[in-house]
């Protein structure tokens, strides 16, 4: 009898020993919650329709563009597409056509529109071009899917 309570006090002793740091500290610990991502969320989905306005023309094309942490989408050149919007701080009226484009005086209406989130602030834009040609000219990959 003597041996079988010195066995039991012994390991009374050493699961104390073993578990007794990890539950209080366990219990001492605050539950606190980890943001999901260091980074604010931009994330943008981007249409190309033929008229005047979103409202009357069905888009053709929407691509999806994510630029944090790395650039990635459905946008055919994310990488590009991302450093231009941040070259620009995200202000997609901001994009200016580049000289070296020479476009036909076509009027042929394409609209662009851009829904999402750019580094966590809401995006709403509509832009309307006189044609294909003149909406490539702004930026060099933007608009270019």
């Amino acid at each position: 009898m003597r041996n079988t309570a010195r066995w039991a006090t012994t390991i009374a002793l050493t699961a104390t020993a073993v578990c007794g740091p990890l539950t209080g500290a366990a219990l001492a610990a605050p539950a606190t919650t980890a943001p999901a991502s260091l980074y604010a969320p931009s994330a943008l989905v981007l249409t190309i329709a033929h008229g005047d306005s979103s409202a009357t023309a069905a888009p053709q094309r929407a691509v999806t563009l994510t630029c944090a942490p790395t650039a990635s989408g459905t946008h055919p050149a994310a990488a590009l597409a991302c450093s231009e919007l941040r070259g620009v701080g995200g202000d997609l009226d901001a994009l200016a056509a580049r000289d070296d484009v020479l476009c036909t005086r076509e009027y042929d209406p394409v609209v662009v529109t851009v829904d999402g989130v750019w580094q966590g602030r809401r995006v709403s834009y509509e832009r309307t071009f006189a044609n294909d040609c003149v909406k490539t000219s702004y930026g060099s990959s933007v608009f270019s899917f």
